[in-house]
C-alpha cells in the first residue's frame, strides 16, 4: 500500500481543525509514522526500508528521503517533526540504521526549514502508559485504548509520539 492509499484508508478525526501538520516517527528498518494533518485528521502506518538483495549501502536512505518527500507532498506541508530519540540499541546494526535514518531525516528537515526534535523513549512510554519502561504490548494496548488500531509496536510508538507532542508541546518542535 502506498502512502496515499494509507492516508485515505486510515484517517481518524481529531478535534483540532485548522491545526498545524505534525509528523511523528519511530525510526527503524520498519518505520512507524503518524501525522495530524491541517484538517485535524490523524493517520498512521508503517513503512519498510529493508534493503533489497542487490542494493548498495545507501539505497535505504535514498528510499527514505524519497518517501519523506512524497509524504510531504501528499499530506500538505509538514510543519513540525517529532521522532523517538533512542540512546541505547540492542545491536550495532540497529544503531547504524537508526543513525542513518536520523541523519537523513534531520538533513531533509533542515533543507525545508521544518523544525524537528527527538523525544526520549522513557518520556513517550511514561506519557502513554504511566511507566517509563513499558513493554511493547503495553504501548500497543495504550494506543488502542485511545481509539487507534496500530498494526504493530512501530506504529503504536509513532501514534504515542504524536499524541505526546499534541498534548504536551502544542505539537510544535
Amino acid at each position: 500500500m502506498n502512502v496515499q492509499d494509507q492516508i485515505l484508508s486510515d484517517a481518524r478525526p481529531e478535534t483540532h481543525c485548522g491545526a498545524k501538520s505534525i509528523f511523528a516517527l519511530d525510526l527503524g528498518t520498519t518505520t512507524g509514522w503518524a501525522i495530524r494533518g491541517h484538517d485535524g485528521l490523524i493517520t498512521s502506518g508503517t513503512a519498510s526500508f529493508r534493503p533489497g538483495r542487490y542494493d548498495g549501502g545507501g539505497m535505504r536512505y535514498l528510499r527514505f528521503t524519497n518517501w519523506l518527500t512524497e509524504f510531504d507532498r501528499l499530506s500538505g506541508q509538514i510543519e513540525a517533526i517529532w521522532f523517538e530519540e533512542v540512546r541505547n540499541h540492542k545491536g550495532v546494526d540497529a544503531s547504524h540504521v537508526y543513525g542513518g535514518l536520523m541523519a537523513t531525516l534531520t538533513s531533509w528537515a533542515e533543507l525545508r526549514g521544518i523544525p524537528y526534535a527527538g523525544v526520549p523513549v522513557g518520556t513517550i512510554k511514561r506519557h502513554a502508559t504511566g511507566k517509563g519502561n513499558a513493554k511493547k504490548q503495553a504501548m500497543i494496548d495504550a494506543v488502542r485504548d485511545r481509539g487507534f488500531s496500530p498494526a504493530d509496536d512501530n506504529e503504536a510508538d509513532a501514534i504515542a509520539i504524536l499524541l505526546w507532542a499534541i498534548e504536551t508541546q502544542g505539537g510544535l518542535a
